[in-house]
């Protein structure tokens, strides 16, 4: 499940996700599967080495490639050794193709079923090109959609993904199930679920993007995720988002930072 947020604003990009990753298991001669919860996953991916510390993504959906599966932070120290060998800085684009390609062939590798239906791995990429003033960012789906696709061109504005029932609420103003509810309990066409959206837009929560500034950027970001993770603690529904939430910014200028990052530790003192 999860939740992940990319904002891109004037003044830069605001990367942040949770860290919980859910995995459904059975035990022998159990009939029904359960899920189990880790809260520790990074699903906020970065490149420390100069020049590539200029960009970096998010991921959510499916929680790993492969039996067992492997979560995509698992796989990330085998990408950056492949970067080593580029001296320059890429395009956010290059980044991104580059990034689908290697994950589309960790897919592979791992001989996951061609005939997969299930949901898919997303990844939000989010960058400065060199010499441009403003991010770019851009999504992908592994194995579903890997074509990087630009998001927000020429504009400013959230690309999120994952678990969204609160979030949506929040600033849609209802939530994503709505508009199946609507066809399947109405007996409504595909054409008049579309005709419904413009008209649902009337509730959405007004933001303006193109004057936030990144520090509001950073509150909107983690606005969704600390109340979704609150929410799912008063609800009886799937609990896919939760452990600590990860933040970086990227800016023109000084590139990738992280504003808060979960870090190893021992025992808790008290």
């Amino acid at each position: 499940m999860s939740l992940g947020v990319v904002i891109k604003g004037p003044e830069g990009i605001v990367l942040a996700t949770d860290s919980r990753v859910t995995l459904e298991a059975q035990k022998p001669g159990q009939p029904h599967p359960f899920s189990v919860n880790f809260d520790n996953a990074i699903k906020t991916l970065s490149f420390s080495k100069d020049p590539h510390n200029f960009v970096g993504a998010v991921t959510y959906g499916i929680a790993g490639i492969g039996i067992p599966p492997r979560t995509a932070h698992s796989f990330l120290s085998e990408y950056e050794v492949s970067l080593e060998e580029k001296k320059n800085r890429l395009t956010v684009l290059e980044y991104s193709e580059g990034l689908s390609n290697f994950f589309m062939a960790q897919w592979e590798k791992a001989k996951m079923p061609k005939d997969y239906k299930g949901p898919n791995m997303t990844f939000v990429v989010g960058g400065y090109d060199e010499g441009k003033p403003y991010g770019s960012v851009f999504l992908f789906e592994i194995p579903g959609a890997p074509g990087p696709q630009e998001q927000y061109p020429n504009l400013f504005g959230m690309t999120w993904g994952g678990q969204l029932q609160i979030a949506s609420r929040l600033i849609h103003g209802y939530d994503p199930e709505l508009l199946n509810i609507l066809r399947n309990g109405l007996k409504l066409t595909e054409e008049q679920v579309r005709n419904l959206i413009p008209i649902f837009r009337n509730l959405e929560f007004p933001i303006p993007y193109d004057v936030l500034p990144l520090q509001d950027c950073v509150n909107l970001a983690l606005l969704l995720l600390r109340t979704t993770i609150n929410a799912q603690h008063l609800s009886v529904d799937v609990r896919g988002v939760g452990g600590d939430i990860d933040v970086a910014v990227i800016t023109r200028t000084a590139g990738l930072k992280y504003l808060q990052k979960k870090e190893l530790h021992g025992e808790a003192r008290f």
